[in-house]
């Protein structure tokens, strides 16, 4: 009796023990703490543990083997499931946040403004890293209503930086816009409807660098089409 107990024993301490390995000589982990290179490799490994098992099914011992490091330097970074996810999110809504930065420049012109804007967010969209993070998300929010509710209110308030942009060329007179949250919508929709939702829904590859160009080029012409003042046509 007492020796199948020594040998669970000694099977958890070889588990919490074993090597941690993390091969990654890149330039940009070579200037991380080690610390924080397993963090992230945990981060990399819990994506693909959600996204390919779903929340319900995701272990920290699967996420811990997946990264190559021991369940007890996953809990000591996130110390339940829960956070681990929260902080995937967390990453989700970080690379959004920059296209909410984007100020409107009245100096400039509003085609190259707007060409740059929406090449930035393509650049997201379009952005492997980000797909798969939105494709963990949109799995989970089927889970939990509540999840998937602050989720989107999230997500809402980082896109709110085009209606911003929109809202103040609006009031420069360069655009004839009666609502620029509507105006921001149709606007996002046309580059999510060939570059993200394809690609996140169906699998379909990602657009080339020629396809890119073309509906961006589409996009602008679109919008302006419709929205540009007259003063903005003159120039």
């Amino acid at each position: 009796m007492t020796t199948p107990a020594r040998a669970d024993q000694s099977t958890e301490q070889s588990t919490e023990q074993r090597p941690e390995q993390i091969q990654d000589d890149s330039p940009t982990q070579a200037g991380l703490r080690l610390s924080d290179r397993k963090r992230q490799a945990i981060v990399r490994a819990a994506v693909e543990e959600f996204r390919s098992q779903g929340f319900a099914r995701t272990s920290m011992d699967g996420v811990a083997a997946a990264a190559g490091v021991s369940k007890r330097t996953v809990y000591n970074h996130f110390p339940s499931k829960e956070e681990l996810f929260a902080e995937i999110l967390g990453q989700l809504w970080q690379r959004a946040k920059a296209l909410a930065e984007q100020p409107y420049r009245p100096e400039q012109p509003l085609r190259e403004q707007l060409h740059a804007l929406l090449a930035a967010k393509l650049k997201l969209l379009t952005d492997p890293g980000f797909i798969d993070l939105a494709r963990v998300g949109i799995a989970e929010m089927l889970h939990t209503p509540e999840r998937a509710r602050q989720m989107v209110e999230r997500m809402a308030e980082k896109e709110q930086g085009l209606a911003g942009w929109i809202a103040a060329a609006q009031q420069h007179g360069r655009l004839k816009v009666a609502d620029a949250d509507f105006a921001s919508q149709q606007l996002q929709g046309l580059l999510k409807s060939a570059a993200f939702w394809p690609q996140l829904t169906m699998g379909q590859p990602a657009l080339t660098a020629a396809q890119q160009r073309r509906l961006l080029d589409e996009t602008v012409e679109m919008f302006l089409s419709r929205y540009a003042s007259d003063q903005s046509r003159a120039r």
